[in-house]
C-alpha cells in the first residue's frame, strides 16, 4: 500500500513542532499574563452542539461523525432513510450524532453553560487545541489545524475588547511579525445597514456577501446581493456603505451621515468610540484600523468584530473575533455576555516560514553529540552524559560504533550544534575533544570547560 495522507492534513517533523509550540508558549505566556486560564474541551462534539451556529455556510463545513452499529440488520431501514435525508442536506440522528468540534468559542459556550456553579463571573479562559473543517484546502487554508482562542464571559464592559486588542499587539510584537494591522468594525453597524436599507430580516445574507469582499470583488458581491432579493437601490446604498475611505475620523463622520439616525448606527458609533478611547488608555501603539468591509459571516457576533492581518506577505487572515451576547443562551444560560478572539496558528507559522523570522535556537533540542567508540570510551561518554542531563543540558551518545564518518554525518543532519570525542587519547589526557560544527573548530577540554561552552552557547 502506498502510504499517504487525507486531504488538507499534514505531518509535523521535529523542526516545524518545535517552531509550533515557540508560538504557542509566546501565546500562553502572554494570556497568562493577563490572568486567562488554560481549558481543553473534547474534540468531539454532538451535533446538536454546533449545528445552527456557524450559519448555513459555516453548518455545511462542519465534520461529521457516522453512528457506531450502522450495518446492524436492526437499523438497515432507519439507516437508508437517514442517509436520504443527509444527501438532501439534512441531519439525522439515526445516521450521525456527533462532529468534530469546528472552532473553539462554542464548545466553550457549551463548556460554561454546564459548569455554571463552579466557576466565577467575569470568566477568562484562553484554549489552544486543534479543529476541523470540511473546506477545500489551499495555501493557508487546511482541514485539520489549531486555533488559540482567549475569551471572557460574564461581562459587557469594553475593556475587555481593548485587553483583547492590546494582547493580539502584544502577541505579535514579541513574535515579531511586522506590518500588523488590527482592523475592527461592529455588528451593530452592520445591522443598521439592514435597518437603512429595509432588509432586517436579511442582515445574515448580506453580511455573508460583504464577508466575501476580499475574495470575490464587489461585482460579485452585489451579483450575489442580487439573488438574495436585494434590490438595486439597496445594492446602490451598500456599495456607498462598503466604499467608504480614509482616516479613522473620516470613516466615522461619514457612517454617521449614513447610518447615524438609526438605533443600531448610534450604538454601534458609540461602542467604537469608547473602545478607541479605553486603547488609548491602555496602548496606544494597539489602536485598529476601522474597516466596515469586516463582516465576519458567523451568526453569533453582536458587537467589536476584529480581523489580523499582515501586509509583509501575501496570506489571509491571521486572527479574529468578536463580541458575541447570549452565546450560552442556546445552551439554556441566557444573558451572558462575551467577547473573544483567535490566533490562526497555522498562518502565523507559515508567516513567520515566509519572512525567516523564527529563531535558529530552535532547529534542535540537543547541544551536543558524544561519538561511540566504544569500550572503556563508551563507558566514559555515558558519564558525561548523565553528568550534562543533570546539569539541564540536552545531549546524546551515538547508540552504535559505527564509523566516525556514519556518525558525524548523523550529528550534521541533525542540526547538532557540537559534537564531543572521546578516543583513547582523550581517555589519557582526561578531556574531550570538543568540535563546532558552525565554525568547524575542534579544541580539546575538560569537563568543566564543556559545560561553560555550552551553558554560554
Amino acid at each position: 500500500m502506498k502510504p499517504s495522507l487525507p486531504q488538507g492534513t499534514r505531518d509535523f517533523n521535529a523542526q516545524t513542532v518545535r517552531k509550533r509550540q515557540y508560538i504557542l508558549n509566546i501565546m500562553q505566556h502572554i494570556f497568562e499574563l493577563y490572568g486567562y486560564e488554560p481549558l481543553e474541551t473534547p474534540s468531539m462534539e454532538n451535533l446538536t452542539t454546533l449545528a445552527g451556529k456557524y450559519g448555513e455556510e459555516g453548518d455545511r463545513l462542519i465534520f461529521k461523525i457516522l453512528n457506531n452499529g450502522l450495518n446492524e440488520a436492526s437499523k438497515h431501514e432507519k439507516t437508508k432513510t437517514a442517509l436520504e435525508n443527509v444527501l438532501q442536506g439534512k441531519s439525522d440522528i439515526n445516521l450521525t450524532e456527533r462532529a468534530l468540534r469546528y472552532d473553539l468559542t462554542i464548545p466553550f459556550a457549551r463548556y460554561v453553560a454546564m459548569n455554571r456553579e463552579n466557576i466565577a463571573l467575569p470568566f477568562k479562559r484562553f484554549q489552544m487545541q486543534p479543529v476541523w473543517r470540511a473546506d477545500r484546502p489551499q495555501k493557508g487554508r487546511y482541514r485539520e489545524f489549531w486555533q488559540c482562542d482567549a475569551d471572557v464571559v460574564g461581562t459587557s464592559s469594553l475593556m475587555m475588547e481593548a485587553e483583547l486588542l492590546n494582547i493580539y499587539h502584544s502577541v505579535f510584537e514579541k513574535l515579531q511579525i511586522p506590518n500588523i494591522e488590527i482592523r475592527i468594525n461592529n455588528r451593530k453597524i452592520l445591522s443598521a445597514l439592514a435597518e437603512v436599507i429595509g432588509k432586517q430580516d436579511a442582515i445574515t445574507d448580506i453580511t455573508i456577501a460583504i464577508d466575501k469582499l476580499d475574495k470575490i470583488g464587489l461585482e460579485k458581491v452585489c451579483d450575489e446581493l442580487k439573488t438574495k432579493s436585494i434590490t438595486d437601490d439597496a445594492i446602490a446604498t451598500i456599495i456607498k456603505y462598503l466604499q467608504i475611505g480614509g482616516s479613522n475620523e473620516e470613516k466615522l463622520i461619514a457612517i454617521q451621515n449614513l447610518l447615524g439616525a438609526t438605533e443600531n448606527g448610534k450604538l454601534g458609533l458609540q461602542e467604537i468610540n469608547t473602545l478607541i478611547n479605553y486603547l488609548q488608555q491602555v496602548n496606544a501603539n494597539c489602536l485598529p484600523i476601522l474597516d466596515f468591509t469586516l463582516a465576519r459571516g458567523l451568526d453569533y457576533y453582536t458587537g467589536m468584530i476584529v480581523e489580523i492581518k499582515t501586509t509583509a506577505v501575501n496570506m489571509g487572515s491571521i486572527g479574529g473575533g468578536g463580541r458575541y451576547d447570549n452565546l450560552t443562551g442556546v445552551f439554556d444560560y441566557p444573558n451572558v455576555s462575551g467577547v473573544g478572539i483567535s490566533f490562526g496558528v497555522d498562518r502565523i507559522y507559515d508567516v513567520m516560514e515566509d519572512l525567516n523570522i523564527f529563531p535558529t535556537t530552535l532547529n534542535t533540542g540537543v547541544e551536543i553529540m558524544f561519538v561511540n567508540f566504544g569500550n572503556a570510551c563508551q563507558d566514559k561518554c555515558i558519564d558525561y552524559v548523565q553528568q550534562l542531563r543533570a546539569e539541564g543540558i540536552a545531549c546524546e551518545l551515538y547508540p552504535d560504533t559505527n564509523k566516525f564518518d556514519k556518525q558525524m554525518k548523523y550529528a550534521n543532519k541533525r542540526g547538532y550544534p557540537f559534537v564531543a570525542i572521546v578516543g583513547d587519547d582523550e581517555l589519557k589526557e582526561n578531556c574531550i575533544t570538543l568540535k563546532n560544527f558552525a565554525t568547524g573548530q575542534q579544541q580539546k577540554v575538560d569537563y568543566s570547560e564543556l559545560k561553560h561552552q555550552l551553558n554560554k552557547n
